[in-house]
Formats: C-alpha cells, structure tokens, sequence
C-alpha cells in the first residue's frame, strides 16, 4: 500500500493556542471596567492586572499570529526599548520632560518600575496591528513610513488618555506640567513630544523585526484591535463618568475621529 506525504508550506500550520489571545482580552476588559469602580490598593491591583493581562495579549497575539519568534522578539524590543527611553527621560529630562516615579509602582530596573515596559507593551503591539490595517490600501513604496507615522500616531494617542489617569493615581508626578494640552493641567506637552518621538523609534524597529521574524499571519487581529479600542474609548468613558478627567476624556474622542474616519472608509470600499 503505498500514502501521499503532504506537507505544508512554512507558515500555513494551524495556529497553537487560537483562542489565548481573545480569553486574555475578555479577561482585561473586566479588569480595565473594574478599574473606576475600586478604590485604595483595590485599585492599584487592578492596575497591576490591566498591565500584566494587557501585555499578555500582546505577546500572545503577536505568538499566536505571527508565530513564536515574533512574539519572543516584541517582547525583547520593546521591553529594551521601554527602559532605555525610560532610564534616559529619569535622568536628563529628555524626551519627556522631568518627572519621577512613586514606590507605588514597586522593584526598578536602571530607575524603571517593571511595570512601565509592561505598560509599553501593552500599548505597543496594538498600535502596530491597528497602523498596518489604516494603512493597507497606500501603495507598497509609502507604506512602511506611512505605517510607522500612524503606529506613533496612535502610539501617543493611547498615552494622551492613560497619563493623567496614573498621575491622578499617585504613580509619578510632573516636575513642570504646564503648559500641557487644554483640559489636561496635570501632563506636560512635552510628554506628548516625547511619546511621539519614541514611538517613532519604537515602530520603525518593531516594523523591521515583524518583516524579518513574522509568519503569514494566522488567527485575526481582534484582540488586539479590542484591546486598543476599549483601552482608549473605554478609558476615555469612564475618565468622563467616574474620574474627574474630563479633559483626557475628550482628547482620547478627538484624537480617535480620524482613526474611525479612516476604517469606516475602508469598510465602505470593502463593502462596493
């Protein structure tokens, strides 16, 4: 009796584990809802688990996804990354502004709390899957740049709202927070300066490691999109019903339109 031996081609076996990274979703939007309903230590757990479960689907997404390389490597870059801006911004001010970090945050790294990079990856790969789909339709010569610009874009926009949450939370303070955004007396605009300029950094080397380490992608990229978009929208809800951050409230709207404006487009072109 003679078989066919098949084989598959790299990058088409099914994806290990598909369903991880959408259950560690649904597992920090229960944290991230919990969040304005606690208070004290409470609250600082939660905050604790929003990072933990938010860069948990990340690595996981991005594993899951583009296969376990790729996830090993973001979890490098950017942790790397996260605390190289971080130790420097600490120590000279630059790109930031000058802040410091309260104990509240626990053990450091070169006088980075771990739970900062953690936060950078939460944010990180989300703004990185979201870039590449509002950037699908440019022609292949523009996209890498365009790709980078709005995974920066979005990146800092993530930040404008989830700032002035921590500072209100006790985690650091601003040295000199005016002149921040209106509405936003608590966060530098510097801060904003600096997010966009390491963003750029971080996307343009997140963008080259997913191009030498990604396989053809396997499972969607609805936890990440989920995630980014109830983080922003989500927080940006309760910082107006439960925070008494109004202002961060209304930027997190403002700066999600033109995001919106561009998948609802896209939708429209799909749909002809």
């Amino acid at each position: 009796m003679t078989g066919t031996l098949t084989t598959r081609r790299p990058g088409t076996e099914p994806a290990p584990l598909p369903w991880l990274p959408l259950a560690l979703t649904v597992a920090l939007l229960g944290a991230a809802i919990a969040y304005p309903l606690s208070s004290g230590d409470g609250r600082d757990t939660v905050s604790w688990a929003i990072v933990l479960l938010g860069s948990a689907v990340s690595v996981s997404h991005a594993a899951v996804s583009r296969g376990v390389r790729t996830g090993a490597a973001v979890l490098v870059l950017v942790g790397v990354v996260a605390v190289l801006f971080e130790a420097l911004g600490l120590r000279t001010g630059f790109p930031y502004g000058e802040y410091r970090y309260s104990d509240l945050l626990g053990p450091t790294l070169l006088g980075v709390p771990f739970l900062v990079p953690l936060a950078w990856l939460m944010m990180a790969w989300p703004s990185w899957v979201l870039a590449a789909r509002l950037t699908s339709q440019i022609r292949p010569g523009r996209r890498r740049a365009a790709r980078v610009a709005v995974a920066a874009y979005v990146f800092a926009a993530w930040d404008v709202v989830l700032d002035p949450q921590l500072v209100q939370a006790g985690y650091w303070r601003w040295t000199y927070p005016e002149p921040g955004l209106p509405g936003i007396p608590t966060v530098p605009l510097t801060n904003l300066v600096g997010w966009l300029l390491a963003g750029l950094v971080l996307m343009t080397l997140l963008d080259l490691l997913v191009e030498r380490t990604s396989l053809p992608p396997r499972i969607g990229d609805a936890a990440p999109l989920l995630t980014l978009g109830w983080m922003v929208l989500g927080g940006a809800l309760a910082h107006a019903a439960w925070l008494d951050l109004p202002g961060s409230a209304v930027w997190g709207v403002v700066l999600a339109v033109p995001v919106l404006a561009v998948l609802a487009v896209q939708e429209r072109r799909r749909r002809r």
